[in-house]
């Protein structure tokens, strides 16, 4: 593991996320000591007060009387020591308090899926509601503070709130969490964090879906203890992607970097909804894996205008096979194939995925190259390929240290990195954070507010028996039932 990752480790959910202390002079160091060590163990996972002196450098009376401050906070709790191998007293674990959570919400054509997850990056539960068609934002609004309220005792009962992350698939500027555009959902200047913290009273933050998940998997996945990373993810909604370089999350000058989507891998390709020809997402698309299987995604003949026609080939017709909703299913579709135009299409994608993957490794020279979604489906099937594309077309130097790996987040994934905007605040200053919802008094930077308890309209029609739930309560939830309110 790079040392520099053990050494910063603790502070990348402030580095990657945005958030900072609000500390005066007098109380500066007291506080950015209570942030560290909860960065830590929020990151890290459970450890021993004596392991917490050693990542810190703080004598460990010193780090007793801060997980003592967290403790009242809310935000740890200590477990009595087990058997030990090392010489001396045996030292207390110490646990992010799951009880203190954020909301998560990813909108996509096809469904909108809502999360609960506690600090320590643990998914309690996800709430997948599928559309009949593109959500328009006040949609998406609507069916995400449906399903929240659905949770409201709950959540007051059991649960510290701290926020809500929205991860959207499009840009999004960062001060604001106004989203400027999202094409495949057809969005346009539209102010989803600030419709949605008034229609929850919520606190909300949003970001890009792929430099989140770069966030995500850095911290808690499969970039763990590396601070040179590029993340691609594929959706219904298309390719992005985050860059993180030196450990922190490349953004540019307004918060737009990283639509590796839109990198050329084919001259002679179809035109883009951008108005480049033969973009990475025209060419390699989970619309086309599921066209060659002849199957579709739930809803997928009212969601053909999310996506290009020349996207579609049609396969098995006269058939009508079970949808496929999700990249497990898709996995396993692709995986129990023997048709060669499936294994055609899939080594075609790949083919142009390594085009976009070299240049990856010539300009940003990253350790590691990690791939979510359907992309991630597509290397369970022929990684092996990809890789030797990869490293024979890229130069020699850079390609040298690179590797090539799937998200191990899953489906997770973007429920985690949304989280973690809006954990962000707490992360960056315990003591000054104030509370919670309910409780809470005061916003971190760059979060939207609305009332505690706002209104919402209906959410839009969805198709029945479409929600499912996953965590710790096993059962439909009120709010997640897939009936109009």
């Amino acid at each position: 593991m790079d040392e520099r990752a053990v050494d910063r480790s603790a502070l990348f959910g402030s580095a990657l996320f945005g958030a900072t202390s609000a500390a005066t002079t007098n109380d500066h160091t007291r506080r950015t000591n209570l942030s560290l060590v909860l960065s830590l163990v929020h990151h890290r996972g459970v450890l021993t007060r004596a392991e917490l002196a050693r990542a810190t450098g703080l004598n460990r009376s010193t780090v007793g009387t801060l997980i003592a401050q967290l403790g009242e906070l809310g935000l740890v709790y200590e477990t009595a020591p087990g058997s030990s191998a090392t010489v001396g007293r045996p030292s207390p674990h110490v646990h992010a308090d799951p009880a203190t959570a954020a909301l998560a919400v990813n909108p996509e054509v096809d469904a909108v899926t809502i999360g609960l997850v506690g600090l320590g990056g643990k998914v309690i539960k996800r709430i997948r509601y599928e559309t009949q068609h593109r959500p328009t934002v006040q949609e998406v609004v609507n069916i995400a503070a449906a399903v929240i309220a659905g949770m409201r005792d709950e959540l007051d009962a059991s649960y510290r709130i701290v926020g809500i992350g929205v991860a959207v698939p499009g840009l999004v500027r960062a001060e604001d969490g106004m989203v400027t555009y999202a094409p495949h959902l057809g969005w346009t200047e539209e102010p989803v964090a600030a419709m949605l913290s008034a229609a929850t009273g919520y606190p909300v933050h949003a970001s890009n879906d792929a430099s989140l998940g770069a966030g995500g998997e850095i911290i808690f996945g499969a970039g763990r203890g590396t601070l040179d990373l590029v993340y691609l993810n594929g959706g219904a909604s298309g390719i992005g992607g985050g860059i993180i370089s030196g450990g922190s999350l490349r953004t540019g000058s307004s918060g737009y970097a990283g639509e590796l989507g839109h990198t050329l891998v084919n001259s002679e390709g179809a035109q883009c909804h951008c108005g480049a020809v033969g973009c990475l997402e025209t060419e390699v698309s989970r619309k086309r894996l599921l066209a060659v299987l002849g199957r579709a995604a739930p809803g997928q003949a009212a969601l053909d205008d999310a996506a290009p026609d020349h996207a579609v080939h049609e396969h098995g017709a006269g058939s009508d096979p079970a949808p496929i909703g999700d990249n497990e299913q898709l996995e396993q579709a692709l995986a129990a194939s023997n048709d060669p135009a499936v294994l055609a299409e899939v080594e075609r994608q790949l083919d142009c995925l390594a085009v976009t993957l070299r240049g990856i490794v010539n300009v940003f020279n990253p350790e590691r190259i990690v791939l979510g979604g359907f992309l991630g489906t597509l290397f369970s099937i022929a990684g092996e390929r990809l890789s030797a594309l990869v490293l024979t077309e890229s130069m020699d130097g850079p390609a040298d240290g690179v590797t090539i790996l799937r998200a191990q987040l899953g489906s997770d994934l973007l429920m985690i990195g949304a989280a973690e905007l809006a954990f962000s605040g707490v992360l960056a200053d315990p003591a000054g954070h104030g509370g919670w919802h309910g409780a809470w008094h005061g916003a971190t930077q760059g979060s939207v507010h609305g009332s505690p308890h706002g209104s919402t309209q209906g959410p839009a029609p969805v198709s029945p028996h479409t929600t499912t739930e996953i965590g710790r309560d096993a059962g439909q939830s009120e709010g997640a039932r897939a009936s109009p309110l």
